[in-house]
């Protein structure tokens, strides 16, 4: 009967600890826009990449690292002039940016990654961008990135904003 009531103890936190695990491990995936967050999601908009197409790539495990695999739709966007829209993540203080991230869901706190390499796009501006909580969109030369040193996937250098 201890047997019994240890195992049935075992099974029911098994279970709730399952219920409390999130899909995928934290700083992995597209990101996930959390319910309870005060921005709202990205509009669709045709005339920026989606991002469902940018994290969309699978990786492969070479030597001690994972690296992208990207697939034909997402090299086809390299070295071509691209718009993408996100949520600014900062890279350095300051109320003007030239370089920093945009990523596809908002930040839930200052010290957590909304996702993996694959939800963020690196940014070089040529002239400086006001930073903002509200979605913004850049235009520039998109780069595919195979094995960054940083663990990026994407890059737009010489970008400008748009509206």
């Amino acid at each position: 009967m201890k047997r019994a009531v240890v195992l049935l103890a075992f099974l029911a936190a098994a279970s709730a600890g399952a219920q409390l695990s999130p899909p995928v491990p934290m700083g992995t995936g597209p990101g996930v826009h959390s319910p309870n967050s005060p921005f709202q999601p990205l509009p669709e908009r045709a005339d920026v990449v989606p991002w469902s197409l940018l994290t969309a790539v699978k990786t492969r495990a070479e030597k001690n690292k994972l690296l992208p695999n990207f697939e034909k739709a997402q090299l086809e966007l390299n070295q071509k002039t691209q718009r993408v829209q996100g949520f600014m993540m900062p890279l350095e203080p300051g109320e003007k940016q030239t370089h920093f991230l945009l990523s596809s869901v908002p930040l839930t706190c200052g010290f957590c990654v909304p996702g993996g390499p694959e939800s963020m796009v690196e940014v070089k501006t040529k002239t400086p961008v006001r930073y903002t909580l509200d979605p913004v969109t850049v235009e520039g030369k998109f780069a595919v990135l195979a094995d960054d040193p940083y663990g990026l996937y994407y890059r737009i250098t010489d970008a400008v904003g748009v509206k």
